[in-house]
């Protein structure tokens, strides 16, 4: 799969682990799910604590795309959900820069005021493209 990042001189650069668009050609789509940050037993990893859940939902996210032959460098897009953006979005783009060093996916970035678990602060949906 050819992945290219696309950077437009005409757009303000990118707040965070996010390019402003992924052009890839070639291959399959995966389509990953919302992740949460529940363990393999669905009990909830980091109660109260943004850094621990964000790693919890990016290797829970690792594991979907893995089962599909994908890996995090294969991911095009990512949608965010989390409970306060003020509050979290440096601490969640902290643990974002463990996973995509360069080349990141497109993302979107939305605050809700819940997820179905009160626990939860961070969803995170993503799109991978592999050959």
């Amino acid at each position: 799969m050819a992945k290219n990042v696309l950077e437009s001189s005409k757009v303000s650069k990118p707040v965070g682990i996010m390019s402003q668009g992924v052009k890839a050609s070639g291959g399959h789509l995966i389509f990953a799910s919302g992740q949460v940050s529940r363990d393999i037993n669905g009990q909830t990893v980091g109660v109260g604590d943004i850094k621990a859940q964000t790693r919890q939902v990016l290797e829970n996210l690792k594991a979907v795309l893995e089962e599909g032959g994908a890996t995090m460098d294969d991911v095009v897009k990512v949608t965010v959900f989390v409970t306060d953006v003020a509050e979290q979005f440096a601490q969640i783009h902290e643990v974002r820069s463990e996973y995509w060093k360069d080349g990141y996916p497109a993302s979107t970035l939305v605050e809700i005021s819940a997820l179905a678990n009160p626990e939860l602060l961070i969803e995170i949906e993503a799109l991978a493209v592999i050959p």
